[in-house]
This record gives C-alpha cells, sequence and structure tokens, in this order.
C-alpha cells in the first residue's frame, strides 16, 4: 500500500503521463512542435528551372528574384513606358506563389501619376504572369506551401 501511495504522490509532483491518453499525448507533441516552426519563412524558396532546388536559402531566393525581374523587364520592354520627372519610378509587386507553383498578383503599389499616364500597367504586370516560365513551389517542413512575396520594379523617367 505504502508503494502505491508513493507512486502516486510522485506522479502528481511530477505530473507523470501515466494517465494520460496516447490522444492527449498526440496533442501536446503535435502542438509543441506547430509552436516551434516560424510561420514567416520557408525552408525552400519557389524556384524557376535554371535554379538549383540544393542551393543555399540565399542563392534561391536571388536566383528567383533574378528570374522575375528578368521577366518583368522582357515585358515591360515590349513598351514605351516614359514616365515625367517628379514620379516615383518605384512600383512595389505583391504576388503569391501558390503550392503548385502558380503565380498571382495581390496588389500593385505605386505612385498615382503611373496609373494617369499608364493607365494599362497593372494589366500588362497581370498578363506577363500568364507567361512566365514554370516555378517550383515554395518548401516547409518538405509539403509545398504557399509563399507571398514583394519585388519592386523601378521604370525609366524621362530626363
Amino acid at each position: 500500500m505504502r508503494k502505491f501511495v508513493i507512486v502516486l504522490v510522485l506522479c502528481g509532483l511530477t505530473s507523470c503521463g501515466f494517465f494520460e491518453s496516447k490522444e492527449e499525448k498526440t496533442q501536446k507533441l503535435v502542438q509543441k512542435e506547430l509552436n516551434e516552426i516560424d510561420w514567416n519563412a520557408v525552408d525552400a524558396y519557389p524556384i524557376f528551372e535554371n535554379c538549383d532546388e540544393n542551393w543555399t536559402q540565399t542563392k534561391q531566393r536571388e536566383c528567383f528574384e533574378n528570374g522575375l525581374l528578368e521577366h518583368f523587364s522582357k515585358t515591360l520592354s515590349e513598351f514605351e513606358f516614359v514616365l515625367d520627372e517628379g514620379i516615383d519610378p518605384i512600383v512595389q509587386v505583391d504576388f503569391l506563389v501558390d503550392e503548385e507553383g502558380k503565380i498571382t498578383v495581390t496588389r500593385i503599389e505605386k505612385d498615382t501619376a503611373i496609373d494617369r499616364q499608364m493607365p494599362e500597367f497593372d494589366g500588362i504586370i497581370r498578363q506577363s504572369l500568364l507567361r512566365i516560365p514554370p516555378l517550383a513551389p515554395a518548401i516547409k517542413n518538405r509539403i509545398p506551401v504557399k509563399a507571398k512575396f514583394r519585388i519592386p520594379i523601378v521604370l525609366n523617367v524621362n530626363q
């Protein structure tokens, strides 16, 4: 009887998991794992075919960003856009790469004068993504995930 009381007291003092169900233990373990994940970072960035999935995260990100900027640059060079002086030439493009590698524009932030001088700009950016080379999605814990990105595009200013 003494041993039983001592075990009971020890379990009570050390919060022994002896009486916890497997479900409760699993729930606690899963919750602990979820709390340790940095949800604002990915393990691997989306990559184009010419990028290497074994590169460091920094190199993957650079390759991804350079691929996007190159694509936008080629697209915009097909048009004759020249802005007047005094207009902020930086356009911030926010987009989402989904779990399948499909890319969509979520927001375009720019000087309102750009809208007046180039009302078709947003449409051109959105259309250009339909012709973007295939992308592999971002990876988090070996699972393809959605990832948001922002790319600055600098337009030429009339001088």
